[in-house]
């Protein structure tokens, strides 16, 4: 869903906003993350304008980062929600030097950390969830024999 709201200063140049080194012109919400957000952020707003709006005022103001600052994957979202995005670049869309644009698609929303203490460290947490669900395959794969 591109920007509805924003006014451009010139019709020639397409709008985008800065996030590390992408410049973000769209942003996709896929069903699983619009589930997640249903599930573990707001049970109110849920329709995907809904969340689209709420991602562009964090993008325009700057409320996104990097929640690990090699990987691009991870975002942080106000210091609390942590959100997995993925970036592809759009076709037929540049600024006004040539560089591509990029879309940015919303994995999943992983949740707060306000509220899930796990997610402030997510190596472990997703090394301890890897653990546990090997550990539930061997023990399935044994009563099975």
């Amino acid at each position: 869903m591109k920007d509805k709201i924003m006014g451009r200063w010139s019709t020639y140049e397409p709008f985008f906003v800065q996030l590390g080194d992408k410049k973000v012109a769209d942003i996709v919400i896929t069903n699983h993350a619009r589930q997640r957000w249903t599930d573990r952020i707001s049970k109110d707003n849920n329709s995907i304008e809904d969340i689209c709006a709420f991602l562009w005022e964090k993008l325009k103001t700057n409320q996104i980062v990097s929640y690990y600052r090699n990987e691009e994957d991870v975002y942080l979202i106000d210091d609390d929600l942590v959100v997995v995005a993925e970036f592809a670049h759009l076709e037929h869309e540049t600024d006004l030097v040539g560089n591509p644009l990029h879309k940015m698609i919303i994995v999943t929303f992983l949740g707060k950390m306000s509220e899930t203490m796990e997610l402030r460290d997510l190596k472990s947490y997703y090394s301890w969830l890897r653990h546990s669900r090997r550990m539930t395959l061997i023990k399935n794969s044994r009563k099975q024999r």
